[in-house]
């Protein structure tokens, strides 16, 4: 019996205003895509936000959608001329078609926009050339190296492994340890 493969990428960015993700799905012919629904619960909600209108309708017509602060219910004015951050964290995202009780999938991605923003401006202070740098600056250098490993490390320990409260616990850790060397810099 044919049936549809549903799978989603969820994009890492820059953009702290902003959630990117492509329908990486194989539909087949043989059964129509009907009803599809995206659910998105953002880090620290008990509910998920179904999201609707223009933003699904393209989602299904491109392949693609970019969420928003005001997509999430987030951000309830100034939508559209003004674009607030959404949080770093777990984002629980479920993608189902007709029957959308059994033809689903349901990711958890661990957002790190922020903190990538910050390790590449607190990266941007450190005064390394193309040579052998000083003690100073190459130790510098090792702790903002062991910094990314623990911002990858939560990603993979949230979105492989399935450990949320590790992946979250070495979020933490990490961002602790950037705010640390960025007041450093202050």
């Amino acid at each position: 019996m044919a049936n549809h493969v549903l799978s989603l990428e969820v994009q890492p960015v820059m953009n702290t205003c902003i959630l990117k993700m492509f329908d990486t799905s194989v539909y087949t012919s043989s059964i129509p895509v009907t009803c599809p629904t995206l659910d998105v619960t953002v880090p620290g909600f008990g509910y998920a936000t179904q999201i609707t209108g223009t933003a699904m309708s393209n989602f299904v017509t491109y392949g693609h959608i970019t969420l928003t602060a005001c997509d999430l219910q987030l951000q309830t004015s100034n939508c559209g001329t003004q674009y607030v951050s959404i949080p770093d964290g777990i984002y629980i995202i479920k993608y189902s078609v007709s029957p959308n009780a059994s033809v689903y999938v349901e990711y958890n991605h661990m957002r790190i926009s922020q903190a990538l923003n910050l390790y590449n401006k607190i990266l941007c202070d450190v005064d390394a050339n193309a040579c052998e740098p000083p003690f100073k600056i190459k130790q510098r250098l090792e702790e903002l190296r062991l910094i990314n490993m623990y911002l990858q490390a939560a990603v993979s320990k949230v979105e492989t492994c399935h450990e949320p409260q590790k992946g979250m616990s070495l979020y933490n850790y990490a961002l602790k340890l950037l705010k640390k060397m960025d007041c450093v810099n202050c």
